[in-house]
């Protein structure tokens, strides 16, 4: 591989010259040398390792992203979109599992920090606090409903989705309803609990039932196989897509036409899969590609970011489909 010497001897300047045409903070360097540098990298196929630029940078060009885990189909539909930006940006995704409070505390107790221009926390068991403190970072940006004064935020703003879905149900005679939530340990999970039972509330629409989930498929299948099929509520309200498919192909087998002919099932994410023919499940969601750029743009200028304000929202609405 070619090395910054190479390029150096190439462009016909010094060590030094070659390495601050190339920095990414824009080094003072005569225009011409410049340019003779950046043909010499060119011609070469040299590539900076951002890694060794931090250390005199303080810039690794690294974001570290913090799950719970990939495992939810949301995540797919929303990671993908998530790590292409980073990379327009010019930085590359580091990606950490903390699944449980235990794990948090592992990793946090038995790793050695990392050095990161940025976190983007979506675990549930990572606070702002913590984040900083281990990513030797300020830039913290939270995605898991855990802020404080210090740190930037991004999230779904859930109330007009949900009112949407409400509304839709209450127009077609829904008096009863089953709702099936997700992972307790969420605080964006508690807050749409309380948008949904707010919502019913409103419209008269009486929660008979509440089961959880962890926003899997599987235990959409779970909670589904727990409701008595002699007393089905009007409608069924999952607070993931993946535990209404769930919940759709558990109802499938117990009785043809039981949806939309006799309930109604309304999910959440607005998942790429609920347009396909199999499961037409009425949803709510928001624009990803919005959201993304959301978190991007407090990422890339997190000086100006902090001028404007620190928590972003991004309004979620209601996507109609066979079983709603």
């Amino acid at each position: 591989m070619p090395t910054l010497q190479d390029v150096a001897e190439r462009a016909g300047v010094s060590l030094s010259a070659a390495s601050r045409a190339l920095s990414r903070d824009q080094k003072p360097v005569a225009a011409e040398k410049r340019e003779r540098v950046l043909a010499a990298a060119r011609a070469l196929g040299y590539s900076a390792n951002p890694l060794a630029q931090g250390l005199s940078t303080r810039q690794t060009g690294l974001v570290s992203i913090i799950v719970n885990h990939i495992g939810d189909l949301s995540d797919l539909d929303l990671f993908d979109i998530l790590i292409g930006r980073l990379q327009d940006v010019g930085k590359q995704a580091s990606i950490v599992r903390l699944g449980s409070v235990k794990s948090a505390r592992d990793f946090l107790r038995g790793s050695i920090s990392y050095h990161v221009d940025a976190a983007l926390i979506f675990s549930d068991f990572i606070g702002p606090r913590q984040a900083r403190d281990f990513f030797r970072t300020n830039h913290v940006i939270m995605l898991n409903g855990r802020q404080d004064s210090q740190s930037l935020s991004v999230q779904p703003d859930d109330a007009p989705g949900i009112q949407q879905a409400v509304e839709n149900a209450a127009r077609h005679q829904v008096e009863t309803a089953t709702l099936i939530t997700g992972r307790e340990s969420s605080e964006l999970e508690k807050q749409r609990i309380a948008f949904y039972r707010t919502a019913l509330a409103r419209y008269g629409i009486l929660v008979s039932t509440q089961l959880h989930g962890d926003y899997s498929y599987a235990s959409g299948v779970t909670a589904a196989r727990q409701i008595d099929p002699r007393h089905y509520t009007d409608a069924i309200f999952c607070t993931s897509d993946a535990m209404a498919m769930g919940v759709l192909d558990v109802l499938r087998d117990r009785e043809d036409g039981i949806i939309p002919g006799r309930m109604r099932l309304y999910g959440f994410d607005n998942l790429s899969l609920t347009d396909l023919h199999s499961y037409p499940i009425s949803s709510i969601g928001f624009d990803k590609r919005d959201y993304v750029e959301q978190v991007v743009s407090l990422l890339v200028d997190p000086a100006q970011a902090r001028k404007g304000p620190r928590h972003l929202g991004v309004p979620t609405r209601f996507y109609g489909r066979q079983t709603g």
